[in-house]
């Protein structure tokens, strides 16, 4: 999202040549995955992405993930105009998959969409207060239970216990808070340089919970010696389970490399439980009642029910590599 400059008065601004300064270093440190959208910066991500993999002929070494159903073409055509840019309806995946192979000068591509990620991006709109009621038109039945079904579940409640179950990955986003996770030093030193917080999903400033969630993340990086409180929690985040693969932005080299070095951060459980104190997290009925499942407990049962159980050794469900 950051590749481009037509959102610079809130995304800040990045050029061609500092974005292919940064995607370059990414393929150096031997990254080959990169996240983008039909309407990223009016299109300005996904053009420049392809004329870096052009310039650089590594199309067939990296992995692609776009996205449609934004409005992508209303900024040169104008909204009326762009009617058929945009919602899931075939016409519109159909163009947006055409125009995106255009823009990443590739032939090739998985246009496949799943009920959970359409009910996930419906999910989130309701919370941001911009869909007050769903509806569904023309879908077969069993569609629309699977999709009600999935409408229930919660990240960290539902889709975190069914990974570990099934080990399946995760590619969680905005896992480092829009920019908003920032150390007083590092407040400091951006407002020195008259830069200001992304304002992409709030205010430009942090919120409490932010400042709070900053210093705990500030101390703990101190004890392990590293300057930026994002590779703390980018850390924290790579090990909530066995498989996750965090999806992170950023305008420059130097904050990519911080990224990097959470690879090399292993937290404790007690550093941990020290991050997530700062908001208790309540998962809620049926689960305080039944428990956690003990495998992915540390074979130890929890909850009213599983609480009542006399001794049995469980086998732990797979730790993330080095936790």
């Amino acid at each position: 999202m950051s590749i481009g400059e037509a959102w610079k008065e809130w995304m800040g601004s990045m050029n061609k040549e500092q974005s292919f300064k940064l995607l370059d270093t990414f393929a150096e440190a031997g990254g080959n995955a990169i996240d983008t959208a039909n309407n990223y910066q009016n299109e300005e991500s996904e053009q420049w992405i392809g004329e870096w993999m052009e310039a650089r002929g590594n199309r067939d070494q990296m992995v692609i993930a776009t996205k449609f159903t934004t409005s992508y073409k209303a900024y040169a055509i104008g909204k009326n105009a762009a009617r058929n840019q945009v919602g899931n309806h075939k016409k519109s995946l159909y163009l947006s998959v055409e125009d995106s192979l255009k823009k990443l000068k590739t032939s090739y591509w998985d246009h496949s969409t799943s009920i959970e990620e359409i009910m996930t991006s419906l999910h989130q709109l309701v919370l941001e207060r911009k869909v007050l009621y769903l509806g569904i038109s023309d879908t077969p039945a069993w569609v629309v239970a699977a999709a009600n079904a999935f409408a229930h579940r919660d990240f960290e409640r539902e889709i975190l216990p069914m990974a570990h179950h099934f080990g399946m990955a995760l590619a969680p986003w905005d896992v480092l808070g829009g920019g908003h996770l920032q150390s007083k030093k590092q407040l400091e030193e951006r407002k020195a340089q008259g830069e200001k917080l992304r304002a992409f999903t709030g205010a430009g400033d942090q919120n409490e919970i932010e400042a709070k969630f900053s210093e705990v993340l500030s101390k703990i990086a101190d004890a392990h010696q590293v300057d930026s409180v994002t590779t703390i929690a980018l850390a924290y985040v790579l090990q909530k389970a066995p498989y996750v693969f965090p999806i992170v932005g950023g305008r420059k080299p130097e904050h990519l490399k911080s990224n990097i070095k959470a690879l090399d951060i292993k937290l404790s459980d007690e550093e941990i439980k020290e991050i997530e104190d700062v908001q208790p997290f309540d998962v809620g009925f049926p689960h305080n009642f039944v428990g956690p499942r003990p495998n992915s407990n540390n074979g130890v049962p929890g909850g009213i029910v599983a609480g009542q159980l006399g001794y049995i050794d469980y086998v732990v469900d797979p730790k993330p590599i080095g936790h």
